[in-house]
């Protein structure tokens, strides 16, 4: 099974909830969950499993579990895929 290594910057507690487009060379993303005892990081694992079109159990945080920027792996998806899949889960969140 393919994986793919995924690099997210996140920002808790945002109002609006969702993919921000790129930062760097990692996915910007918006929870409304605060940073606290795990809730920033479920809301992640949450949005990317919904937005990917995966099962959340195909999401797993490998990297960065106290701090913004964090490493996700991707079970399953291909890297072209899963950046095609976030570029077009990017553009209906505009």
């Amino acid at each position: 099974m393919e994986t793919t290594r995924l690099r997210v910057r996140v920002v808790p507690g945002a109002k609006k909830p969702g993919l921000a487009g790129r930062y760097g060379t990692a996915w910007k993303v918006r929870v409304s969950a605060p940073a606290e005892r795990g809730a920033a990081n479920d809301a992640v694992l949450e949005l990317l499993a919904a937005a990917l079109g995966v099962r959340l159990r195909d999401v797993r945080l490998v990297s960065g579990h106290a701090s913004r920027d964090k490493i996700v792996e991707l079970a399953g998806l291909p890297p072209a895929e899963t950046e095609a899949r976030l570029a077009a889960a990017n553009r209906k969140d505009e």
